[in-house]
């Protein structure tokens, strides 16, 4: 596990440069996970560490494999100085933990809900989870698992962690969403040049 969040975080820091902060939290019968906080210019970046330490588990799978499964961390990139988004560190840790307290496999075009504001005066409380490999690239975990075992046998290929983008959804998006789908909310996103790293963004019009 140690050797995987390793090469995690070399990832994000290669892809976001040096990490300004960071915060641990952790939940009961869950691991550690940590939110790293890396300053691009006025947007600030939020990612996950710890998600991928262990593979996601389909739920209708009778055994969990160890090794085999697919493996994400989360990111979300929002403007800074708008509103106090800091205080999204712990519904971000609460939206990785996911897989391990509820047995699911968070993918793209997937929503997650905390049921109440990532942060202060937010009017999201659940985002989109949006396709990977724009602003981190997937890392492959397989030569380094080939290369930790002396046998030569890594056991399984591991699939490679994916780091998955969160947009934050108004409620009403959320509702909408669900009955249209997530390709068509981010056509509407897109056809009303939504700035969807506002913390403060009203809902795309969905009439």
């Amino acid at each position: 596990m140690g050797e995987v969040l390793a090469l995690v975080e070399a990832r994000l820091r290669t892809a976001l440069g040096e990490p300004d902060a960071r915060a641990a939290v952790t939940f009961l019968g869950t691991d550690r996970i940590e939110v790293l906080r890396f300053i691009d210019g006025d947007v600030v970046r939020y990612a996950t560490l710890g998600m991928s330490a262990h593979p996601m588990t389909d739920p209708t799978s009778a055994l969990a494999d160890p090794v085999k499964g697919p493996r994400a961390e989360l990111v979300l990139s929002v403007r800074a100085g708008l509103a106090d988004t800091d205080k999204v560190l712990r519904p971000l840790a609460v939206l990785a933990s996911t897989p391990q307290v509820e047995g699911v496999v968070v993918a793209a075009g997937a929503s997650l809900d905390v049921g109440e504001p990532l942060w202060p005066g937010a009017p999201f409380s659940s985002v989109l989870v949006a396709e990977p490999g724009g602003l981190v690239e997937d890392l492959d975990l397989n030569e380094a698992t080939s290369r930790s075992d002396s046998s030569g046998d890594a056991g399984g290929a591991m699939d490679p962690v994916r780091f998955l983008p969160l947009l934050p959804m108004t409620s009403n998006e959320a509702a909408w969403k669900r009955v249209h789908g997530a390709e068509a909310l981010q056509e509407r996103w897109l056809t009303n040049g939504t700035d969807l790293r506002d913390p403060l963004r009203r809902s795309v019009p969905l009439d």
